[in-house]
C-alpha cells in the first residue's frame, strides 16, 4: 500500500512538475480541470468567472487570471491548506480549453486578426499564421506583452539563415504584434518610373543610387547635376538641398543615406531655368503612386 502511494505520488509530480514549466496563463472563460492526489472526491473542471475566479468544491473561489497552471496549483493548495480541509494537498491544474488566449497580429501582414495560440511559439510562426508580411511592411515589428505590456522590437530579417538563427524570440497567448508600414522614399522628375517607394530592402534602408535605379535610372533629358533633395523635419517643415546626383553616378561623389519621406527631384533640360518649389514637389509626392522594392 505505501509503495502504491508513492508510485502515485511520482507520477503526480510528473504531471505537477510538468505544468510548472507551462507558460500559459489562465485567463476568464477558460476551462480548468482539477486534481488533489489526497482526496480523489474533490477532482473537478469548470470555468474561471468574468471576475477572474475558479469555484472549489471546497474553500471557496480562488483568484487564478494571469496565472500558470503551476502557480493556480499552488494557490488552490494554499486554500485547502490554510481552510484546514487538507494537510499539505498535493493540487495539479491543467487547461481543458482556452477561450480567451489568441494573439492579435495587425498592420502590414497579409492577413491582420485575431489567431487562436494555445502555447509560446515563435514570432516568425505567429506570422505566417497570418500570411506573413505583405509588401509594403517594416520589417521592424512591435510585440506587447499581454500580461506585463512591454514592448519588444524584434527585426524580421529577409536573409534566411539570420531569420531562423534569430527566431527564439516567443510570442505568447494574449500578446499582440504590430507590423508598421515601411517608410517611403520618392523619385520625382525625369526617371524612368518616377514615384514613391518602400524602404524593404533587409535593412530597411535605401540610398540615393538606390532609389534612382529602382525609379528607373535617370532619362537622357535629364540634367542630374541639378538634382534636388527636399527633406522633411521634425517639426513638419521641409528643407531642401542641391543634390550632387551626377558625380554620385560618376563615381566622383560619395553615395548618400536617404531617411522617410525625402524626395529626389531630377529636373527636365527643359525646365533647367525653370524653378519647382518645395511645395509643388511635396504635393507630387503625395499624389504619387507607391512601388514596393
Amino acid at each position: 500500500m505505501r509503495m502504491l502511494k508513492t508510485l502515485l505520488l511520482a507520477s503526480f509530480c510528473v504531471t505537477y512538475c510538468f505544468a510548472q514549466t507551462e507558460s500559459l496563463t489562465i485567463g476568464p472563460a477558460d476551462v480548468l480541470h482539477v486534481k488533489v492526489l489526497e482526496a480523489p472526491e474533490l477532482e473537478q473542471s469548470g470555468r474561471v468567472t468574468d471576475a477572474g475566479t475558479f469555484p472549489l468544491i471546497l474553500g471557496g473561489s480562488v483568484y487564478v487570471a494571469g496565472l500558470t497552471p503551476a502557480k493556480a496549483a499552488e494557490a488552490i493548495e494554499h486554500v485547502l491548506e490554510s481552510g484546514q480541509y487538507l494537510l499539505s494537498p498535493h493540487v495539479s491544474v491543467t487547461i481543458e480549453q482556452t477561450t480567451t488566449q489568441n494573439v492579435i497580429v495587425s498592420g502590414s501582414v497579409t492577413n491582420p486578426g485575431s489567431y487562436p495560440v494555445s502555447t509560446p511559439r515563435p514570432v516568425l510562426d505567429v506570422l505566417a499564421l497570418a500570411g506573413g508580411l505583405n509588401d509594403f511592411a517594416d520589417r521592424r515589428i512591435t510585440i506587447e506583452r499581454h500580461e506585463t505590456k512591454e514592448r519588444i522590437e524584434y527585426f524580421v530579417s529577409n536573409k534566411s539563415a539570420v531569420a531562423l538563427d534569430g527566431n527564439s524570440l516567443l510570442v505568447y497567448p494574449g500578446d499582440t504584434i504590430f507590423v508598421p508600414r515601411a517608410a517611403i522614399a520618392y523619385a520625382l522628375g525625369d526617371v524612368g518610373k518616377p514615384g514613391g517607394y518602400a524602404m524593404t530592402t533587409n535593412d530597411s534602408k535605401l540610398s540615393v543610387l538606390q532609389l534612382v535605379s529602382m525609379a528607373g535610372g535617370t532619362l537622357p533629358t535629364a540634367v542630374p547635376a541639378k538634382a534636388r533633395l527636399i527633406r522633411k523635419k521634425a517639426d513638419g517643415s521641409y528643407v531642401e538641398f542641391a543634390l550632387p546626383l551626377s558625380a554620385m553616378q560618376k563615381g566622383k561623389s560619395s553615395d548618400m543615406q536617404l531617411q522617410a519621406d525625402d524626395i529626389i527631384y531630377v529636373p527636365f533640360s527643359y525646365f533647367r531655368s525653370m524653378a519647382l518649389g518645395v511645395d509643388s514637389l511635396v504635393a507630387a509626392a503625395a499624389s504619387a503612386s507607391i512601388y514596393r522594392f
